[in-house]
């Protein structure tokens, strides 16, 4: 993308920096920017304004190639297009709420449905598919900021509450990439906010990602119904598939014949993390042999949906002129439990007037 003699990039002075440039205009009119975040050991964070999507995460291998691992587009004209939350920021819920609806203090609210009979993500038009602004850059030399926002107006899609939203990409210096998610509400109402970012480690996205090994810190996960929506009982990972509390390979039991890994097609379950009540923690870590490239997820949220790409089909274009085909990308998407709102056994997600929603996850890329 051609960066602009009035938005110029800002100079590297800094050993962690931030550049910027164009990244197109929506079919509404709305410009979208791209924003580089970049640091001295070689990782590259691509946002663009446009869903608060991460569209490339670079980063170097165990012999120092440095490539591409996480799925995405190279234009914007294929993330307006219908396309799998690549990279995006997901509100005003992540997940799914049972039947697009839920009751709060004695009312009942309505949603938008786009999964089946289900709210999925925020609705129709979540927070991936509207253009946030800009609130500020921050530059160090040992991290640079992103600072995001977004206001969510009373019932969009459905929600009660005017959502002032601000989400702030990290980049430090030791190769970790900190997403800080904050909200108010001038009403009360719900809200589980996520990045939806497809990881493959490989860095060659015409290979499924079944050869990366992955551990979770999980004693237990949400079994689901035939639409994904959880049974409202949680279940030991003792002697199932979803035992990834020692590190295996995402393909040793995606396949099994198991129920609860028929109804997803493989993995797509939310996972109980340990320890929540320690707040900020490790909870997950993947691992690909071939390069060496590892991450770590650190977060404060009281769940996990790890889900391996399953309904990936083929029909989405690559930037190497591939396309992603079934499970050429696995997420680590950090949040409360599904349909929580219809679960009064689940953690809450209800937000407050005058209270704060504040949640961070970290993204850690190393190799060994």
């Amino acid at each position: 993308m051609n960066k602009t003699s009035d938005e110029a990039s800002v100079p590297k002075t800094k050993s962690v920096n931030i550049e910027k440039s164009d990244f197109g205009v929506t079919q509404e009119g709305e410009k979208v920017a791209l924003f580089t975040l970049n640091n001295e050991g070689g990782i590259s964070v691509d946002v663009i304004t446009y869903g608060g999507r991460i569209t490339s995460l670079k980063a170097p291998d165990k012999n120092g190639k440095v490539e591409n691992v996480v799925l995405g587009f190279d234009n914007l004209e294929q993330y307006e297009k219908e396309n799998p939350f690549f990279g995006a920021l997901v509100g005003r819920y992540g997940n799914r709420i049972a039947k697009g609806k839920f009751n709060l203090n004695g009312t009942e609210y309505t949603l938008a449905k786009n999964n089946g009979e289900n709210s999925l993500h925020g609705g129709i038009k979540g927070f991936d598919k509207v253009v946030w602004q800009v609130e500020g850059i921050e530059e160090s030399d040992s991290y640079a900021s992103l600072k995001l926002s977004y206001l969510s107006k009373d019932m969009e899609e459905g929600f009660p509450g005017n959502l002032a939203t601000v989400v702030t990409y990290t980049l430090n210096k030791d190769n970790s990439l900190d997403v800080l998610y904050e909200a108010t509400t001038d009403k009360t109402t719900v809200v589980n906010l996520t990045q939806h970012s497809y990881f493959n480690l490989s860095g060659n996205f015409s290979r499924p990602i079944l050869d990366h090994e992955l551990q979770i810190a999980a004693d237990t996960y949400v079994p689901v119904d035939g639409g994904l929506i959880p049974t409202g009982d949680l279940a030991s990972v003792e002697g199932t598939p979803f035992d990834f509390r020692e590190p295996k390979l995402i393909g040793k039991d995606i396949d099994a014949n198991d129920e609860q890994i028929k109804l997803g097609g493989g993995f797509d379950h939310c996972w109980v993390l340990k320890e929540a009540e320690k707040g900020y923690r490790s909870v997950a870590k993947a691992y690909h042999s071939g390069t060496g490239r590892t991450l770590e997820v650190l977060t404060t949220e009281p769940g996990i949906q790890f889900y391996s790409g399953n309904f990936l089909d083929g029909t989405l274009p690559a930037p190497n002129g591939g396309t992603y085909a079934k499970r050429s990308g696995f997420c680590l998407e950090t949040q409360h439990y599904p349909d929580s709102p219809n679960q009064p056994g689940f953690p809450s997600v209800v937000l407050e007037p005058g209270k704060k929603y504040r949640t961070k996850t970290t993204f850690k890329l190393a190799t060994k």
